[in-house]
């Protein structure tokens, strides 16, 4: 009874907004013209006019908020209705009488109060997280012969199919709403998404084409919304911006949604430039960035390095927001800090800053051998030693040669030898790739503090890894032998050092 109400309300409003339409309506009968004096009438007609038009609008207006609010009553109160029918289903769905004994019922009933199909498609968006749930109502509704479906709920089914990563189940239910002659572009576009959503891009295409040479439908933003995502997301720039002239030329108007996809595509291509200049048009144009297209833009910045205006738009999107939902961010933001060719304490500051919003589950492997990597190239051992450790601990391995060479190196300027000793001891327990020049700087700070036992110790360790002795081993034992030349003892590994390197070629060291 309170939807008939709220509709009887709006047709009321309607009707009294007419009759006093009809009110200020001036009879032909009133105005002869031959009997009223020009002046008279000049000052009567613009009088009255200006008073009906006055009043006219304040009635327009008032009524307009009537029907407004109306409206929106019994949208809140289809949306009630239908959560209410929701839960009933979803309590019931595996009791398979009491389910089909509820759609029969209560559904039905539900479903021909809106002739429009608003019920069910309100009830299947409200079911979307449960898409085989959602076709098994949507399928009891295609039973139903004696009410026809609207285009919109086919639409609709065909979505939710795609959802199911059902192809064919889409294609069925498209070909049928064709064979009751329902197709429209709304259920070209359904299949569209679901050949692109599950990464059909070439059928998505020819579907495109079909709809191009149909005589009634014709393509919307939508249509090329989706054609713009798919060439974007395939790199496909050239044919990307050939259907946005598409687009143009045939004078649709782009959507928010067709400048994010453009914004989308050329951040895949690292096109930054092309990135910005669209990001400059929307701020100048009709259509103004919304929360997702700034963050398009945070992401753009994060890749190309651009730390400047990263930040500026970080502090435009606001940083509780990006620290709550957008933590992949986060982690791209930090990785340009790290991947920053300057070198200050700042940098170092901000990472640990952005670290900080990063929850203790979010953890990536990867990130932390970058941070690792920025500590040791600014020469910062503790904290260095600290992401060391938590990638020892988290069973995080490193595979980068260049990784590896850089943290030795770190070491060997802070003159900390027996923190590399204790790294390489446990890089190779754990699995890190160890590299011949990390037993090398090893060995020449043991040689350096004339710590020779302990650098000949290094020697048996590279043997269990398979490296043998190079000309730079070599060169390393003979500078720590002949500094040690007045004991007998390493005087004859110093004369055995140089047979090894006459009898590999190498010579004697200057």
């Amino acid at each position: 009874m309170k939807r008939v109400f709220r509709i009887s309300e709006i047709t009321a409003a309607k009707s009294e907004l007419l009759c006093c339409h009809r009110r200020f309506s001036v009879p032909k009968s009133l105005t002869n013209q031959t009997t009223i004096p020009t002046s008279t009438r000049w000052f009567s007609t613009e009088e009255s006019h200006s008073l009906s038009s006055k009043t006219m609008s304040d009635l327009y207006g008032q009524f307009a908020d009537k029907w407004a609010y109306a409206e929106v009553r019994a949208k809140e109160e289809l949306i009630e209705k239908v959560s209410v029918f929701r839960d009933e289903l979803v309590k019931n769905v595996k009791d398979e009488n009491s389910f089909e004994k509820l759609l029969e019922v209560k559904g039905w009933k539900l479903f021909t109060m809106y002739s429009n199909g608003a019920a069910l498609l309100e009830l299947l968006r409200l079911l979307e997280s449960n898409p085989h749930l959602a076709m098994k109502v949507f399928n009891w509704r295609r039973e139903r012969e004696d009410r026809p479906m609207s285009s919109e709920e086919y639409a609709k089914g065909i979505k939710i199919a795609g959802r199911m990563k059902n192809v064919d189940l889409a294609l069925e239910i498209f070909a049928e709403a064709t064979t009751k002659r329902i197709k429209t572009t709304s259920t070209y576009n359904a299949l569209m998404g679901v050949y692109m959503w599950n990464g059909l891009s070439e059928k998505c295409q020819s579907v495109y084409h079909d709809l191009k040479q149909d005589t009634i439908c014709h393509p919307t933003s939508a249509t090329f919304n989706m054609l713009i995502s798919i060439f974007g997301y395939r790199v496909l720039i050239d044919q990307m911006e050939a259907v946005f002239q598409e687009m143009k030329d045939s004078n649709i108007a782009p959507t928010l949604t067709t400048y994010n996809n453009l914004i989308a595509g050329y951040l895949t291509a690292w096109m930054w430039e092309s990135m910005e200049n669209t990001y400059r048009m929307m701020e100048t144009g009709s259509i103004r960035p919304d929360l997702e297209t700034r963050l398009l833009m945070l992401r753009g910045y994060a890749h190309s390095g651009n730390l400047e205006k990263m930040e500026e738009m970080y502090n435009i999107i606001g940083g509780p927001h990006i620290r709550e939902k957008h933590i992949p961010l986060i982690r791209a933001m930090i990785c340009a800090y790290c991947k920053s060719i300057c070198s200050n304490r700042n940098r170092v500051k901000r990472i640990e800053e952005l670290m900080k919003m990063i929850p203790e589950n979010e953890y990536r492997p990867w990130l932390n051998v970058l941070i690792i990597r920025v500590y040791a190239q600014e020469d910062l051992v503790d904290q260095m030693d600290r992401s060391i450790d938590e990638a020892f601990y988290r069973n995080t391995s490193v595979n980068a040669v260049k990784i590896m060479q850089t943290i030795a190196a770190t070491y060997i300027r802070n003159n900390a030898v027996d923190k590399l000793a204790r790294f390489v001891k446990r890089a190779g327990d754990s699995g890190w790739r160890i590299c011949r020049s990390l037993f090398h700087g090893l060995l020449w700070m043991f040689a350096s503090h004339k710590r020779i036992e302990e650098m000949e110790e290094v020697l048996v360790e590279m043997e269990r890894f398979n490296y043998g002795c190079s000309k730079r081993t070599f060169v390393i034992l003979y500078k720590a032998y002949s500094e040690q030349e007045e004991d007998e003892g390493y005087k004859r590994k110093l004369h055995r050092v140089l047979g090894l390197m006459c009898k590999h070629g190498y010579g004697v060291p200057s």
